[in-house]
């Protein structure tokens, strides 16, 4: 029991391991959690000493977490979800009221759906209603007022000031080692469907160099596009998050894809008190780490 208690779990640097999982890195998660990599280092190294063991693999090559550490991974999650719960819990109000929510499909298979379980926990009394659709179709909604708000991805060059931006991430043009194409054949294009503007941007402004895309599959759902860049059906674009072991960036021989911004876009309704709470709890956590990790 002694030694029990002679040890602590420091929140911070449980914070930092959680990050360092989801950048893939100490320098990203330093980046994303507003530190410098040796104040991450050293949160780290204090943990590894206070528990006695070592949590990250520093031998090159190797995974990036040791046993103990994924171990422990497993515990921060929830440890830092009780925690940072317990704190809203004594700062809440009474909020009372409806919320039309529009997400798109990468966005709820993401920790979001941990952020709105959590609030729904804090405010009984807060109806949110949540529909899912393709970022364009959203912004329609929002348009026609059938939306409150929405989450939304967009090109960083269409964010508007109104937005909540809520972080930032780059497309790629991505394929399977594997796959072959001849220099002056059409390219296989994987394609999400028609509401998609990554398409859009691809089919229009992205074949201006001469490339000609020949879209050889249409599906509206990520996991379907990733599972057809792994069989090596054809090329897709894919941002940051989606990028799979097994693909491989194209540098060379397409246009360079704008950069994206995830933001929450508002309606046009009047001021509504617990959208604003909904917001600023989503904002506050999804800064905490630099983005969404995505559910595996």
């Amino acid at each position: 029991m002694n030694e029990l208690t002679s040890r602590r779990l420091e929140i911070d640097a449980l914070r930092a391991l959680l990050a360092i999982r989801h950048h893939g890195g100490i320098t990203r998660a330093a980046e994303a959690l507003g530190l410098s990599q040796s104040a991450v280092s050293h949160k780290i190294k204090r943990l590894e000493t206070n528990l006695d063991c070592d949590l990250l693999n520093r031998r090159p090559g190797g995974s990036m977490f040791t046993a103990a550490g994924e171990d422990l991974l497993e515990y921060a999650g929830r440890i830092l979800g009780l925690h940072d719960e317990a704190l809203l819990s004594l700062s809440k109000t009474s909020l009372a009221g409806r919320v039309a929510l529009g997400l798109t499909e990468d966005t709820t298979c993401s920790d979001l759906a941990r952020i709105l379980g959590r609030f729904r926990r804090l405010h009984p009394h807060v109806s949110v209603r949540t529909k899912v659709r393709m970022s364009l179709i959203l912004r329609g909604m929002l348009d026609r007022g059938e939306l409150d708000a929405a989450i939304i991805q967009v090109f960083t060059h269409d964010v508007r000031p109104t937005d909540v931006v809520l972080f930032r991430e780059q497309l790629h043009w991505v394929k399977h080692p594997d796959l072959s194409m001849a220099p002056d054949a059409p390219i296989p294009f994987l394609s999400f469907d028609e509401e998609c503007f990554y398409r859009r941007w691809a089919l229009d402004i992205g074949q201006d160099g001469g490339v000609v895309l020949e879209t050889v599959f249409e599906c509206t759902s990520s996991a379907g596009i990733i599972a057809a860049v792994s069989a090596g059906l054809g090329v897709a674009l894919l941002n940051g998050r989606h990028l799979q072991p097994d693909m491989e960036i194209i540098s060379q021989g397409l246009p360079v894809p704008p950069d994206l911004a995830y933001v929450v876009r508002r309606g046009r309704k009047a001021r509504n008190p617990a959208l604003d709470t909904l917001v600023a709890e989503i904002e506050s956590e999804i800064s905490r780490y630099g983005g969404l990790a995505l559910v595996s």
